[in-house]
């Protein structure tokens, strides 16, 4: 698990591959990351849009953002957290993601951005 704190937000993520969802032979590695996001701050914030750069080991970089996280852009009040699951394709059995989340503070509606820790994909038999 890695986790980065950004002005009292903190993002912890835990990866996994999905062997049963993968095709080697045809370029295709799944991963899963389950992030967690606490607030560790004195007011409520709202996840509001999120940016990706995902790498994969064959020099390839793909940007993807967008509205809010799996359909959803989650009210976290003051010492709790929010949690959820989400994917990644690869063509290669290796890789990286790092990024941002675009919150909004509820109390004066001021915008700032968290980062979201770089984390690896990797594939378990790579590991050996």
């Amino acid at each position: 698990m890695v986790n980065t704190i950004t002005e009292g937000v903190k993002v912890s993520v835990e990866t996994l591959y999905q062997q049963e969802y993968s095709n080697p032979a045809n370029e295709h590695f799944m991963f899963a990351y389950k992030i967690t996001i606490e607030n560790m701050t004195d007011y409520a914030v709202q996840l509001m849009r999120r940016r990706w750069d995902i790498f994969d080991s064959n020099g390839t970089k793909r940007e993807v953002e967008g509205e809010g996280v799996v359909g959803l852009q989650p009210v976290i009040e003051p010492g709790n957290l929010h949690e959820y699951v989400s994917g990644c394709n690869l063509k290669t059995e290796m890789g990286s993601m790092k990024g941002e989340y675009q919150m909004l503070r509820l109390l004066d509606n001021r915008t700032f951005d968290v980062n979201i820790p770089e984390f690896q994909l990797i594939a378990p038999y790579k590991l050996n």
